[in-house]
C-alpha cells in the first residue's frame, strides 16, 4: 500500500505530539482496508475490549464487509487515520440504499449510520472523524454508536451535536451489548435425538446459506452474500458450525470468527430456524463451538445481543451459557443542525 499523504499536526492523548496521516477521505471501503481494520480491532481487544465500538470488532468487520459489499458497497464511503504506517482510526459510512429480502419485499434505509474505531492513545481524532462523518452524510439523519465506557468521545460526539438516541434506547431499542466467558471449562453439548453438528465445509454452500435465510427471514441474504464472506481471510469453514434436523433441514447455525492475536474467538451471527426453536439447538451448537474454539487455539469467547429488556431471549441464551456483559453501546443520533461547542 502507498503511503498516506501527509495529514494534520495535532497534540494526541496526553499531550504528545503526533503527526497523523489520512486516506482519501470520500473512498469506498476496500477489501484490502478490512485486514489494516482488523489489525487495529486487535489492538484496541488487546488494550482496552470495553472501547470495542459496534461493528468494530474483529469478527464483525469480516462479516459485514463480506455479506455487503457486492450489494451495498458503492454506498459505503471510509477514511482512514495512520501514525506512521499504521492505522491508529478508521470511519466507515452507510449512507442510504435499499435492501430486497427473500419474502420480496423491500426496505428502505434513508438515514446514515456510523461504524468507526479509535484508539485510545489516538482520542483527539474523535472531532476529525465526526467532522468527515459530518460532511459525508450532510443532510441526512446520522446515528453512531460509541460505548458507554468512552467518555472522552461521548463528550466530543455531544459538543458536535449528537444526542441520546432515546428511541434505540426503548424497552424494545436496538441498542447492543458485547458479552464474554473463558473457555476454560466448558460443559458438554448434548443434542436431541437424530440431530448431529455439521460444518460448513461439510454441508455445502447453499446449506449455509438456507440455514441463515430460515433463521433471520425475511432476510437480504444470498448466495453472493455467504461467497463475499468465504472470500474474507478471517473465514474458516471449518469454524462454521451448523446443526442438522432428522429430516436433513439445517436447523441451527453461527459463524465463529478466530482472532489469533488475543486468542478469542467472536460468534457473529448466531440463528435457529423458527420450527426448530425451544430444543436446545443453539446452546448444543454453541457449547460445540466452544470446543471447536478451544482446540483451534482460543481461551476466550465473545458474542453480541440485543440489550433492551423487551428483547430478553438472546441475551438469556448466553447468560446461560456463562457469557457476562463486557461493553453496551450509547447509541446516539443528530437529526438538525446544532451549534458545535469547542
Amino acid at each position: 500500500m502507498c503511503r498516506p499523504p501527509a495529514g494534520k499536526r495535532l497534540v494526541g492523548r496526553d499531550g504528545v505530539l503526533a503527526q497523523w496521516h489520512t486516506m482519501t477521505d470520500h473512498e469506498l471501503v476496500t477489501a484490502a482496508d478490512i485486514p489494516l481494520m482488523q489489525g487495529l480491532a486487535q489492538r484496541v481487544t488487546a488494550a482496552r475490549p470495553d472501547l470495542i465500538s459496534a461493528g468494530a470488532s474483529y469478527g464483525e468487520l469480516s462479516w459485514i464487509w463480506g455479506k455487503g459489499h457486492a450489494a451495498y458497497g458503492g454506498t459505503w464511503p471510509r477514511r482512514l487515520w495512520f501514525s506512521g504506517a499504521e492505522l491508529v482510526a478508521w470511519a466507515w459510512a452507510f449512507l442510504p440504499h435499499r435492501v430486497r429480502r427473500t419474502d420480496g419485499s423491500v426496505r428502505e434505509v434513508t438515514g446514515a449510520a456510523l461504524s468507526h474505531q479509535v484508539h485510545p492513545g489516538h482520542a483527539g481524532l474523535v472531532d476529525e472523524l465526526i467532522e468527515w462523518y459530518d460532511e459525508v452524510a450532510a443532510g441526512l439523519e446520522r446515528t453512531a454508536v460509541p460505548t458507554t465506557a468512552d467518555e472522552v468521545a461521548l463528550r466530543r460526539w455531544a459538543a458536535h451535536g449528537y444526542a441520546t438516541d432515546v428511541a434505540a434506547l426503548g424497552d424494545t431499542g436496538d441498542w447492543t451489548q458485547l458479552n464474554e466467558r473463558d473457555l476454560t471449562d466448558v460443559e458438554q453439548p448434548v443434542l436431541p435425538a437424530g440431530f448431529r453438528f455439521r460444518t460448513a465445509g461439510e454441508a455445502g454452500p447453499e446449506a449455509a446459506v438456507r440455514a441463515h435465510v430460515d433463521a433471520w427471514a425475511p432476510s437480504g441474504y444470498t448466495a453472493e452474500s455467504y461467497a463475499g464472506v468465504r472470500q474474507t481471510a478471517a473465514y474458516r469453514s471449518d469454524l462454521h458450525v451448523l446443526v442438522q434436523a432428522p429430516d436433513g433441514t439445517m436447523a441451527a447455525s453461527t459463524i465463529m470468527w478466530l482472532d489469533p492475536r488475543n486468542a478469542t474467538v467472536e460468534f457473529e451471527p448466531v440463528g435457529t430456524h423458527p420450527a426448530y426453536r425451544r430444543l436446545g439447538l443453539a446452546r448444543a451448537m454453541m457449547l460445540h463451538g466452544m470446543h471447536l474454539a478451544r482446540a483451534a487455539g482460543a481461551t476466550h469467547a465473545t458474542v453480541v445481543c440485543l440489550g433492551a429488556p423487551g428483547r430478553p431471549v438472546a441475551r438469556a441464551l448466553y447468560y446461560g451459557l456463562g457469557f457476562r456483559e463486557l461493553s453496551r453501546d450509547a447509541p446516539l443520533i443528530k437529526t438538525g443542525s446544532r451549534p458545535v461547542q469547542r
